[in-house]
């Protein structure tokens, strides 16, 4: 009863503070990209919320339980460097152009509304697929927690979401993420130490890990290589999972629309790198934590649906108080990927695809009439379609690490693209993607793990993009406006870059915490087990570099951070000086 309030009542408040923000929508501006004023907290909480869904709480951790704590972490280490490669190389450049959508910025980039069109058609499609896995999450959360119907989960879950956006837009959709960040970051944070410490902290955890027998490896940085139900047959294979679905979520992180979009609501460049940085550190704590959370649960009860691991968890060991605070943290996650979601869908059908309304309030009639028609669609979809979170999510996100990636980072810092060659780009990219998953999925086709159907599309993206770029020739349109997306602003920067400066040593510091948290907790807890337990010397070493590695990207992330805002003082500096 006591959850079935407490999800009730999230319910309802995220209703309300969402529609509260409503009433400071003005214009169009503020509907698409929240006035393009928003702080360094709030997007770093909407960055946060879109990112972490039901797929991680439920999904990712899930797949800790299952055997792979670590090999997560080896993902995470390398997607989370996505966020500042997103900031630095594309999403500042992007708040640069003050386009309403992604698909707005790529068709003023190219000069073209084919391309616009087409950046539109992914985005729906896309973004469509993964807003049906984020619900199916939601709706097994309140069938979980509550015991009514799990299509009456969706309709409430739905209803909510649907109703804030309608009529707030993006400034309800910032507003709530950022109080949805704020409570399952308490949630994630306070359910894994008391797990861990429950369990007789980190050296506890792995003593059980090692002397259990139903998931032999799963306290090895590798997770389990034998028995029936492995995923990876190798050590090598377990690695090059991590390293490439690392490096293709980096790029999702980098330029896919439900993350580059919130770029565009930033009060300026500062507050998008700022926000990337500290995305970086959220994520990479986050990941340490729950991953070894998912794997330590197994010690409670190997024998769980690892979808549903962090559930029962939350009912069956936290105390109540605190199985309230998480369960409602990951019901809050996912409804706020759900809302960023169908936001950006229902803008993208009404602004990109769909033909330009005359004025700004026929504009935002049309986005809201998209608003409600996506949602509708995915409402029904979900209610059909047999739940499957982590699949979904991983499915439709990687589309547009082939399709959106490689486009987005040329059109910035290419000068041979052409509208033409965006557009083959984003249309290979992603239908090809799409063909070969569904091909695998099928089991029509068998592919090793270092060539993922992405990584497959990505190749066969570029050719398209090189081969359409050299049989046509880049617009004068198009290369002026490359030349205005290079052109940095100087206005307040000395009294900006002093703050980021200290938000990237921040960065620095907390990887080097981060990596001899990892260094002493894990590997030097596996070190001193190793002997009695039979691990062999390589895996231990194994173990050290994975906790080097996970502090070495964060303090990269930072120093880069520190350079470019180092940089772009010089410059402004330089500015001034001319100018006098």
């Amino acid at each position: 009863m006591v959850y079935t309030a407490a999800i009730v009542l999230s319910l309802v408040g995220y209703f309300i503070i969402g529609n509260l923000a409503g009433r400071r929508v003005k214009d169009l501006d503020d509907y698409l990209v929240a006035g393009r004023n928003a702080p360094t907290l709030m997007i770093l909480g909407t960055l946060v919320a879109s990112y972490l869904s039901t797929s991680a709480f439920l999904g990712e951790t899930g797949f800790a339980y299952d055997g792979y704590p670590f090999v997560m972490l080896i993902f995470a280490a390398i997607s989370t460097s996505g966020c500042l490669l997103g900031a630095l190389v594309f999403g500042r450049y992007l708040r640069r152009s003050e386009a309403l959508t992604v698909p707005e910025f790529f068709g003023k980039r190219f000069a073209s509304k084919r391309v616009q069109m087409i950046a539109g058609l992914t985005t729906v499609f896309g973004l469509g697929a993964y807003l049906l896995g984020v619900m199916q999450g939601a709706g097994i959360m309140f069938e979980e927690l509550t015991g009514l119907p799990y299509w009456a989960g969706l309709v409430l879950v739905w209803l909510t979401y649907t109703g804030f956006i309608l009529y707030s837009g993006s400034q309800g959709v910032v507003l709530t993420d950022t109080v949805m960040f704020v409570i399952f970051s308490v949630a994630a944070v306070g359910g894994s130490l008391y797990i861990i410490n429950d369990l007789g902290g980190w050296s506890g955890v792995i003593e059980g890990l090692l002397a259990q027998s139903d998931k032999p490896g799963i306290a090895l940085w590798h997770g389990v290589i034998e028995g029936e139900g492995a995923n990876f047959s190798s050590p090598g294979e377990a690695l090059i999972w991590g390293l490439t679905l690392g490096l293709v979520w980096a790029t999702v992180l980098a330029a896919s629309p439900w993350q580059s979009s919130r770029y565009l609501m930033a009060r300026n460049e500062h507050v998008v790198m700022r926000s990337a940085m500290l995305t970086a550190v959220v994520l990479a704590i986050f990941y340490a934590l729950m991953m070894m959370t998912g794997a330590a649960i197994n010690l409670y009860d190997p024998t769980l649906d690892g979808e549903r691991a962090m559930v029962w968890a939350a009912l069956n060991v936290l105390p109540s108080w605190l199985g309230v605070i998480i369960l409602t943290g990951v019901f809050a996650a996912g409804l706020s990927s759900c809302s960023t979601f169908l936001s950006i869908i229902g803008f993208s059908l009404a602004h990109d695809i769909l033909p330009s309304s005359r004025n700004e309030r026929s504009a935002m009639r049309a986005s809201r009439i998209g608003v409600l028609a996506a949602g509708l669609v995915a409402l029904l979809l979900a209610l059909f379609q047999p739940p499957a979170v982590m699949a979904v999510v991983w499915f439709a996100a990687t589309l547009f690490a082939s399709s959106w990636g490689p486009v987005a980072l040329m059109s910035i810092w290419s000068r041979r693209i052409t509208a033409a060659g965006a557009g083959w780009g984003l249309g290979v990219g992603f239908v090809g993607n799409l063909i070969l998953s569904l091909m695998v999925q099928a089991e029509w086709v068998s592919l090793p793990v270092y060539l993922h159907p992405v990584i497959l599309s990505t190749l066969v993206a570029l050719v398209a993009i090189v081969i359409s770029s050299k049989l046509t020739r880049v617009s004068q349109a198009e290369s002026e406006y490359r030349a205005f997306l290079h052109r940095s602003p100087v206005e307040n920067e000395r009294s900006w870059a002093a703050v980021s400066r200290r938000v990237a040593v921040a960065t620095m510091l907390t990887g080097v915490a981060v990596g001899a948290f990892l260094w002493w907790q894990y590997a030097g807890s596996l070190a001193a087990l190793a002997g009695r337990f039979g691990v062999a010397e390589n895996v231990v070493t194994g173990a050290y570099l994975l906790a080097a590695g996970c502090g070495t990207m964060l303090v990269i992330a930072g120093a880069v951070g520190f350079w470019l805002v180092r940089a772009r003082s010089a410059d402004a500096g330089s500015a001034r000086m001319a100018k006098s």
